[in-house]
């Protein structure tokens, strides 16, 4: 009977202390989680006037003139000096940017990158550069680097205690299809970035990108509305 409550003592201990740590996890990033088939989500490079929306303020006045409120917006992924998408872009069906398969420097070019894609079945996916099969029925895509996480394991190049510390914003699948989207609230190194995207049960997850990375979710009470960017993921919902 003794060796049961000592067990259950500890048992009860071990848990506690799993869920102060998780608690204290989540609370270091801005996180939201977006049901693809029952919400609103696009991808935003330019207006009809062909000039970038750049900003989440300029995005947001847009949207309202459009009678839609934003519910939630991030940065989608790097961008060039003229802020044109690095790599892939598909917008509304629309392919904007082609996809960039070649060997270079930086955060992009960390083998392997990828793509995250939007059906017309409103189904989300990510997948490594390598394997991705364009389609006329994907709605929107971002091609961003590097992966984060790729068939449930962490990318081979992130070492833990890395030193290479930044803002990051990234998005990640669940196994029930839902997206999750997160943005660090303090630096931290990818490793331990991509580690809360598999924690949270994302098999697939991919960076978007470092201290450029906003979010808006007034939902938490976080409001980032500047940036100067070139794709923006937003989630609305109409007035």
């Amino acid at each position: 009977m003794k060796k049961t409550l000592v067990l259950v003592s500890f048992l009860l201990f071990l848990f506690s202390c799993f869920t102060l740590f998780q608690k204290e996890n989540t609370e270091d990033f801005v996180t939201y989680k977006v049901n693809p088939t029952k919400e609103i989500i696009s991808f935003y490079w330019k207006n009809e006037k062909n000039l970038n929306f750049k900003s989440i303020t300029n995005l947001k006045k847009w949207l309202i003139t459009k009678n839609k409120e934003l519910i939630f917006a991030t940065n989608g992924g790097m961008y060039k000096k003229d802020f044109s998408p690095q790599g892939l872009y598909i917008e509304n069906y629309i392919k904007k940017t082609s996809l960039d398969t070649i060997a270079g420097k930086g955060n992009f070019y960390l083998k392997p990158n990828g793509v995250f894609y939007i059906t017309d079945e409103n189904k989300a996916y990510i997948t490594i550069t390598e394997k991705f099969k364009y389609s006329e029925n994907i709605k929107y895509a971002t091609q961003s680097g590097p992966m984060l996480v790729v068939n449930d394991k962490i990318h081979d190049a992130f070492a833990k205690g890395s030193k290479n510390l930044n803002i990051r914003n990234g998005v990640g699948i669940l196994d029930n299809g839902e997206i999750i989207f997160a943005m660090s609230k303090k630096e931290i190194n990818f490793y331990d970035f991509a580690t809360y995207f598999k924690n949270l049960g994302c098999k697939n997850a991919l960076y978007l990108d470092g201290f450029v990375s906003r979010t808006y979710l007034p939902k938490e009470n976080w409001i980032q509305t500047d940036g100067n960017f070139g794709v923006i993921i937003a989630v609305s919902k109409n007035k």
